[in-house]
């Protein structure tokens, strides 16, 4: 008698959690949007959120999920850590939720979410997880398209941020550099493309070659940022007499810049070490056009050069 107690308590859990609410469809996507953040390099859903948009309180939808455990591995749900609510503050402690480990909420990836509809089995279910599954595409769409933006915000969350941190955040994320493997400059920003190749430079622990046409002493300005020991070997097509005497003035303070002639190039390169990078405009002449930049993975330095 009690365990069928138990089953009938367990099927009226499912009943709500299947019994929800859907949002207007013209307003889903900015609502459903504004619920997606980045945990863990991954777009995530709270559970509190996801619960609101079923129409369903959290422990509902957390049993029901419970009771299919199987179906969420750790790459489909997982929960946050206290440091993670805190840092992230997308749980308020005054609501309760943050004060104990126990209380901390789990969060759901894409994948995740799109489970949820072979637990929450209703019509209205599968309308909220398509409205969701939008909003999720909507979300990646957006962060391909402005790449250039979050190379320097590095994904900074906005909508996390109470608004007197906004400004105080967004200079010590402007302070830190992701790197970014593809991209576009636009004409005009000159000094966003000098601080991103002197990144690069700065990056190299044991060489760097660059592979350019045109070479002259503002290039070698920005090569002296790398460290210490780091070889540079620049192959260009163009070796004047004026270029031979600007390296050997700057080898006399920053050793280990070597010139190659080299006429086979078209396009130019940027080689750290072992990564390249394709570079859409001479290094002298960064941000003065439209040009786009990527890091190759076709293959290695070395590989390249030995094609010179």
């Amino acid at each position: 008698m009690e365990s069928d107690d138990k089953d009938i308590a367990r099927n009226k859990d499912l009943q709500k959690a299947q019994d929800i609410t859907v949002f207007p469809t013209s307003t889903t996507p900015v609502k459903i949007e504004s619920l997606i953040y980045v945990i863990r390099d991954q777009q995530v859903m709270l559970d509190s959120d996801l619960a609101s948009l079923y129409g369903v309180e959290t422990k509902v939808l957390n049993q029901a999920v419970k009771r299919n455990i199987q179906r969420f591995p750790a790459d489909f749900m997982f929960q946050l850590t206290k440091e993670e609510c805190l840092r992230s503050q997308i749980v308020t402690l005054n609501e309760g939720r943050g004060k104990h480990l126990k209380y901390m909420p789990h969060v759901f990836t894409e994948n995740g979410v799109a489970m949820l509809s072979s637990v929450l089995r209703s019509e209205k279910a599968i309308e909220v997880n398509i409205n969701i599954m939008r909003a999720f595409t909507a979300m990646r769409n957006f962060m391909m398209n402005h790449s250039s933006l979050f190379q320097r915000i590095d994904r900074l969350e906005m909508k996390q941020l109470k608004t007197d941190e906004k400004v105080d955040a967004i200079l010590d994320r402007l302070s830190e550099y992701t790197e970014a493997r593809e991209g576009i400059f636009f004409n005009g920003q000159i000094f966003d493309a000098y601080v991103f190749v002197a990144k690069l430079i700065r990056k190299a622990k044991q060489r760097i070659v660059l592979i350019d046409s045109y070479i002259d002493d503002s290039v070698l300005v920005q090569l002296s940022k790398r460290a210490p020991g780091v070889t540079v070997d620049i192959y260009t097509g163009q070796i004047s007499r004026q270029l031979r005497q600007d390296v050997e003035r700057h080898n006399a303070q920053y050793p280990g810049v070597t010139l190659h002639n080299c006429t086979k190039a078209h396009d130019r390169f940027l080689i750290i070490d072992e990564d390249v990078y394709h570079i859409g405009h001479s290094l002298k002449d960064l941000g003065k056009k439209l040009f786009a930049f990527s890091k190759m993975d076709v293959m290695t330095g070395t590989e390249l050069i030995s094609r010179l």
